[in-house]
C-alpha cells in the first residue's frame, strides 16, 4: 500500500497539518478570510502571519468554539 493510502479514506483535510509539506508557507487567502470571520465570532485576535498548518489548527479550534461544524463529505 502506498504511503498516501495508509489511512483508509483520509483526505488532505484530515491529515495532521504538522506533516504537510507546505505547512510552513503563509496561509491561503481562503484560510485568512475564514479565520478572520471565526476570530470575530469568537472574540479572538486575528494573526495574519500564521502558516498554513497553524491556520488550519486554529480554524479547527475556533470552529468548535463558535459552534460551527465541519461538513463531512
Amino acid at each position: 500500500m502506498s504511503e498516501k493510502g495508509q489511512e483508509a479514506g483520509a483526505s488532505n483535510t484530515e491529515k495532521d497539518p504538522d506533516t504537510w509539506t507546505t505547512g510552513d508557507e503563509p496561509m491561503t487567502g481562503a484560510q485568512s478570510s475564514y479565520l478572520s470571520t471565526l476570530c470575530q465570532e469568537t472574540g479572538h485576535s486575528f494573526d495574519e502571519s500564521l502558516t498554513k498548518a497553524d491556520a488550519s489548527k486554529l480554524i479547527d479550534e475556533l470552529q468548535a468554539e463558535s459552534g460551527r461544524l465541519k461538513k463531512n463529505g
